[in-house]
């Protein structure tokens, strides 16, 4: 369930309504200290917004699904309307999506158990396919659209290979792993406040 926030219950987070707009967060999402959440968030049951973390939906909205993660020094935007897209471009992020440290993710779609690795760049309009990998450092450009299970690297990203289903069950090891992580952090950080 989608709570009122509460800045007493999430010690060192910075919560700014704009517009008539206000960050809904699940009650079970983790938000770290010193993380930003500016106007038209929806952030689901599980997730984890982790340390420095900066998802600003001032001109659209940015929609993150269940048992996602977000982490450290990432920074999260979306795009108004304009001539070239007239809906705009909103961010879009599915369940069980693992997004790498200080990525830069921009009025895309990431799909269900999607991943982009660290310090990688999504751009409008760009699409993560279910299961498939955005490397670490690449740039995946306006309007490109990865398939279903594929790797794709380099800055424009294009496609390298498909991935196996050991790559892929590596991922949702990592799934797990930040929803187990972020349950001690929270505790770690009620502790400490």
């Amino acid at each position: 369930m989608m709570t009122k926030f509460d800045p007493a219950a999430r010690p060192g987070v910075r919560l700014i309504p704009i517009h008539g707009k206000t960050p809904q967060i699940h009650e079970t999402a983790f938000i770290a200290p010193g993380t930003v959440i500016v106007g038209d968030v929806t952030i689901g049951a599980g997730s984890s917004i982790w340390y420095n973390c900066v998802l600003r939906a001032d001109v659209s909205r940015i929609v993150i699904g269940e048992r996602t993660n977000v982490q450290d020094g990432s920074v999260l935007h979306c795009d108004g309307p304009s001539p070239q897209y007239p809906d705009g471009c909103p961010l879009t992020i599915g369940d069980d999506v693992l997004i790498g440290h200080m990525a830069m993710v921009h009025g895309c779609t990431i799909h269900d158990r999607g991943f982009v690795g660290l310090g990688a760049i999504a751009m409008n309009n760009a699409v993560i396919a279910s299961e498939a990998m955005l490397a670490a450092g690449a740039m995946l450009t306006e309007n490109k659209a990865m398939g279903e299970r594929e790797l794709w690297a380099g800055r424009p990203a294009k496609k390298l290979r498909d991935l196996n289903d050991a790559a892929v069950a590596g991922m949702q090891l990592g799934v797990a792993h930040y929803a187990e992580n972020a349950k001690h952090h929270a505790q770690a950080v009620a502790e400490n406040e």
